[in-house]
């Protein structure tokens, strides 16, 4: 099966999404910065009504999950891999 390349614009909108259920608000309420760090690896800073909480590596895998399942109609179960590119940021590899 081929892999599929997730953007950076898709994983936000993936966490936008992800959030905006967990909160009850529109995904357009949710703010996201995706981070990576050399030592804690992939994270995102989420800001709702003001407020910041952080997501680490397994939430944004669950967010991406709900986003294959629901909007690409792809296996949430298939293999998800985060990765820092040089061109493209932060971007998603399905296999």
């Amino acid at each position: 099966m081929e892999k599929l390349i997730i953007s950076e614009q898709d994983i936000i909108n993936s966490i936008c999404v992800y959030i905006s259920r967990k909160k009850q608000v529109k995904p357009e309420q949710v703010e996201v910065e995706l981070m990576f760090d050399d030592d804690y690896g992939f994270s995102a800073e989420v800001y709702v009504d003001g407020r910041k909480q952080v997501l680490i590596t397994a939430n944004i895998i669950e967010a991406l999950r709900l986003w294959l399942e629901e909007f690409l109609n792809r296996d949430p179960f298939a293999g998800i891999n985060l990765v820092l590119d040089d061109e493209e940021g932060i971007i998603a590899i399905i296999k």
